[in-house]
């Protein structure tokens, strides 16, 4: 009768403890999305065709568990799965297992790793030049176009130096020296108003040449070189915005390309605003960027088909959110997620890449191999 009593107790203990762990589970957050579309359909051009463009996209904060999410939501298709290659990339930085935007950022614009809070430059604050200096010194137009605003880490990686991403003004005072053709995102603060050194940037990038950009209309209208700025602090949100972002980067293709001519040009498209929402835990807010994002790259793939000569990569700097989908509806769209915290996280990113070239970009690698891969088709 005593062993029974015992064993009857442990088996009510281990039910409290079931019970009080399910209680400790987060509550999943489910969202299906009003937006779904259909892909694009194209066809790649001969693997050795001549490479003259690169269009380099990244999607800040885009795991493969965000885009599994996307996928789902989109009813299992993205313009992503056009890509004919994947690849896996390692995002540490030399301070940190854990990287952030600035050092994840770096390590593709430039090819070596740094430490976390560093922009375009090393762990002992030397500067270290981009992809996008490299193509200027060969001749080829370069552009930036971003949803956040410019003083955010990632455009800062391709065009600024600086060993504190929080430097704002000394940051946004390196675009002057830049020599990027198309620049443009938000952050008009950064450039003149909230300015600590009373310094007006904008005013001097107009005396440098450049032809700068308040609103979607100006910015159609503009030619090369220019700087849009088209909001205060970041771009209003993907349901807000509706297709700016991709009206930024089809103004942004087309002028590098027209003004290229066969030298080619290197643009780096960033899908920024997927890390914020994901930082928020904002399940809604982050996927609406992510498919904002996947309809960029169904426009940019269906531009790069037309042209035949251009290589099209696409990752991430890091993963953010320790996203998990554990429930769902492929059929209706619909997903079930937790967070798992509201930072960044170690997990490998994909990479995907489409066109020219295309065929090397395969295996896992360091974040710096991929970016040093990207350039070695700079020529």
């Amino acid at each position: 009768m005593k062993r029974l009593s015992v064993v009857a107790a442990c088996i009510a203990a281990l039910l409290v403890v079931s019970c009080k762990h399910k209680e400790a589970e987060p509550a999943l957050k489910y969202y299906t999305t009003p937006n779904s579309y259909d892909i694009v359909s194209v066809e790649a051009p001969a693997a050795d065709a001549e490479i003259r463009n690169i269009i380099f996209m990244i999607g800040d904060g885009m795991g493969l568990e965000q885009v599994s999410c996307a996928w789902v939501l989109n009813h299992g298709k993205l313009n992503l799965d056009n890509m004919a290659s994947v690849g896996l990339s390692r995002t540490w930085s030399t301070s940190d297992l854990i990287t952030d935007s600035a050092a994840g950022g770096t390590a593709l614009a430039v090819g070596e790793k740094t430490a976390n809070s560093h922009v375009g430059c090393s762990p002992a604050n030397e500067p270290l030049y981009s992809m996008l200096d490299k193509a200027q010194k060969l001749g080829k137009k370069t552009g930036v176009v971003v949803t956040c605003h410019l003083a955010d880490a990632t455009p800062c990686d391709f065009c600024c130096h600086d060993d504190d991403r929080y430097h704002y003004d000394a940051i946004i005072a390196d675009y002057t020296e830049c020599g990027v053709d198309f620049i443009a995102g938000g952050g008009r603060n950064y450039f003149g108003p909230s300015r600590q050194d009373g310094r007006d940037i904008v005013e001097e990038m107009k005396a440098k040449g450049y032809n700068y950009a308040a609103t979607e209309e100006e910015l159609l209208a503009a030619q090369l070189p220019v700087l849009g700025l088209l909001s205060d602090d970041n771009l209003p949100v993907a349901a807000e915005r509706g297709n700016l972002y991709r009206t930024m980067t089809a103004r942004c293709l087309d002028l590098l390309n027209e003004a290229a001519g066969d030298k080619g040009f290197v643009v780096m498209l960033e899908g920024s605003s997927i890390d914020d929402w994901l930082h928020a835990n904002d399940i809604e807010k982050a996927m609406e960027e992510l498919l904002d994002f996947d309809r960029t790259i169904g426009d940019v793939l269906q531009w790069a088909a037309a042209d035949g000569h251009t290589l099209v990569v696409i990752t991430a700097d890091h993963a953010t959110g320790a996203l998990t989908l554990q429930d769902g509806d492929l059929e209706k769209g619909e997903i079930g997620v937790a967070f798992g915290n509201d930072s960044h996280n170690g997990i490998a990113v994909p990479v995907y890449a489409w066109g020219p070239g295309s065929q090397l970009f395969t295996g896992i690698r360091e974040n710096a191999e991929w970016g040093r891969l990207i350039t070695s088709f700079i020529k």
